[in-house]
């Protein structure tokens, strides 16, 4: 089946292809301001998937650029996709836009690769787990938590509901020694991880990254996400996350340079049967 239609992902893919035909045709944008009859900062805007054209300035500007009958229509149906609401628009007021567009990007992914140096990827966490990471309450307050968890928990449907979703997760040895929450929220947490590894044997790789592994490009790196969709049309996007910053990338060298950074990760890391073996023996420990 296919991935899910996310207003994100078609409003992404429709700036896209219009701005390609823009830069392949050299149009000028005062030739688009005039034959529309809007403002270049207007326009921007439209590039920079702010704003969405009516479906009248979109029809001026097929014919404008040219599109075929076919590609009309997929322009005009990425168009109507794109005033949709996903799940995540009622968190509007509680998480902000790079965390929003997050979200519409993982939704209408068709695989994502994750890496976490610490901690369990939010999009494998427990409630318990996701709790505990925010009751320091340093930057989140506490009426917002609930909530918060519920979108993590959101998150999660994809790999639930969706069986050709790929999700490839690895993660320092680390993170199966951090007691967040405390020793027994994270043996619940390394239970139900070792439950979906289970219960997802076709769409869901786990790789730990052991303590006696050498050397590895992203020691040191904190969150990672790597997104592919299914439209030859979209290239990878990637998410990168700190204390202080966060925001998907779009530049390709930079994305090329994550891929071939997770990629050498990969290698370094324990097969998913040995990873749950490990698992297994964390949890026994923890008992």
């Amino acid at each position: 089946m296919p991935a899910p239609v996310s207003p994100v992902v078609a409003s992404w893919e429709l700036a896209l292809r219009l701005r390609k035909r823009r830069q392949q045709f050299g149009i000028e944008v005062r030739a688009i301001t005039q034959e529309l009859g809007f403002t270049r900062n207007y326009w921007s805007a439209v590039e920079n998937e702010r704003k969405v054209l009516s479906e009248e300035s979109l029809i001026k500007l097929i014919d404008l650029f040219e599109f075929d009958q076919e590609e009309r229509k997929e322009l005009l149906e990425l168009r109507a996709a794109a005033k949709e609401h996903g799940w995540w628009a009622r968190y509007s007021g509680l998480i902000d836009e790079n965390l929003q567009r997050l979200y519409g990007f993982e939704y209408g992914a068709q695989s994502i690769r994750t890496y976490e140096s610490l901690l369990i990827p939010g999009l494998l966490q427990t409630a318990d787990y996701a709790r505990a990471l925010m009751t320091p309450d340093i930057t989140i307050r506490r009426v917002e938590v609930d909530q918060r968890i519920e979108a993590r928990l959101r998150r999660q449907d994809r790999l639930n509901e969706d069986s050709t979703f790929q999700l490839t997760a690895i993660f320092s040895e680390a993170v199966l020694r951090q007691q967040i929450g405390g020793p027994k929220v994270l043996r619940r947490q390394l239970e139900r991880l070792a439950d979906m590894i289970d219960e997802h044997p076709e769409n869901l790789e786990v790789r730990v990254i052991p303590f006696t592994a050498t050397s590895c490009g992203l020691f040191g790196a904190a969150t990672v996400h790597l997104i592919d969709f299914e439209s030859p049309r979209l290239p990878t996007v990637a998410w990168q996350e700190t204390v202080t910053s966060r925001g998907i990338i779009e530049e390709s060298t930079e994305v090329r340079d994550l891929t071939m950074t997770y990629n050498d990760a990969f290698r370094h890391a324990k097969t998913t049967q040995e990873t749950l073996e490990f698992i297994r023996h964390r949890i026994e420990e923890l008992a």
